[in-house]
């Protein structure tokens, strides 16, 4: 199972391929706020753990275990600003709030967040009977 960190570097490569079609070492690193021989570490970490096939000089891709744990790991993360929106966070902390949350729960977690995503959404009604909640509750 991958480290916090390398959950961070897979799920930023995932993405980065779904928009670009690739991903490189600048990218990551900017997007990361980290240095270039960091992201090369990391990749090289990466490639022994089989989430990526790296060659020096030459880049990387995703191997079918990365991409599988790249597109979980996105699922998860969209899953839950889905359900801080639901339940209300403003909408300028949520990024920072999920960043902060995805890598302390456990998946059984993120199944039962997703199956109260779903039931919130199967009838907006009940959307609307929380937010009603919320305004008494910020009287």
């Amino acid at each position: 199972m991958p480290t916090a960190t390398m959950e961070d570097y897979i799920e930023l490569i995932y993405n980065l391929i779904e928009m670009k079609g690739y991903a490189r070492v600048s990218d990551i690193a900017e997007e990361l706020e980290v240095h270039p021989s960091s992201v090369t570490k990391m990749v090289q970490k990466l490639d022994k753990d089989n989430f990526v096939n790296y060659e020096k000089y030459r880049g990387f891709v995703l191997t079918e275990k990365g991409e599988k744990v790249g597109k979980k790991l996105v699922f998860r993360h969209e899953l839950l600003e889905e359900f801080l929106e639901i339940i209300g966070v403003e909408k300028e902390n949520i990024y920072d709030d999920v960043e902060g949350i995805e890598h302390h729960l456990s998946w059984n977690s993120i199944d039962r967040i997703g199956d109260l995503v779903r039931y919130f959404e199967e009838d907006q009604k009940r959307i609307k009977d929380l937010k009603g909640i919320q305004s008494i509750n910020e009287a």
